[in-house]
């Protein structure tokens, strides 16, 4: 088909500290859109609403999760902006303090209608919390992996549905 040429869109993942949730997310949305080939659509970001972990690299059992699906994660953890609320056409929370922040930070309805929660995608639990699998183990890591491919993948459903007009 004809090259589309819309504007990209953009596509930001939020957490806590941006080392194990969101860059995760991240990391699974480049994935599965490049095996969709609409690489070229989207842009994805993900960040954290606390500056505990400001230019570190994702946690490593993250990293180790995602490598054993093949899922590669590259990524410097940031702080969310009041910038990002402006320049993103999706922000998505991983919990609903997260959600939270981010609407208190928004401070005007204006942003609402493109904050959602992560778990908004999720068939098995629409609107639950992704779990903060921090002080956990390689268990809750893979559970948090699961919850993610799930809510990316009905996340990507709901994009098809809103580009395809």
């Amino acid at each position: 088909g004809g090259q589309v040429s819309r504007q990209m869109t953009k596509v930001l993942f939020v957490c806590l500290g941006n080392i194990c949730r969101s860059p995760l997310a991240e990391a699974l949305f480049k994935h599965k859109i490049k095996q969709l080939q609409w690489a070229d659509q989207f842009i994805a970001d993900s960040c954290g609403t606390g500056d505990y972990h400001i230019g570190s690299q994702p946690d490593k059992r993250t990293i180790a999760s995602a490598e054993k699906h093949g899922v590669e994660i590259f990524h410097v953890c940031r702080q969310l902006t009041r910038f990002d609320l402006e320049e993103f056409h999706y922000i998505l929370a991983m919990d609903k303090n997260i959600h939270q922040d981010i609407l208190l930070m928004a401070n005007s309805s204006s942003f609402d209608e493109k904050i959602f929660m992560m778990r908004d995608f999720d068939p098995l639990f629409p609107g639950a919390d992704v779990p903060d699998p921090y002080h956990g183990g390689n268990r809750e890591f893979q559970e948090v992996f699961g919850i993610l491919n799930r809510s990316v993948d009905g996340f990507i459903e709901h994009l098809k549905k809103a580009h395809s007009s």
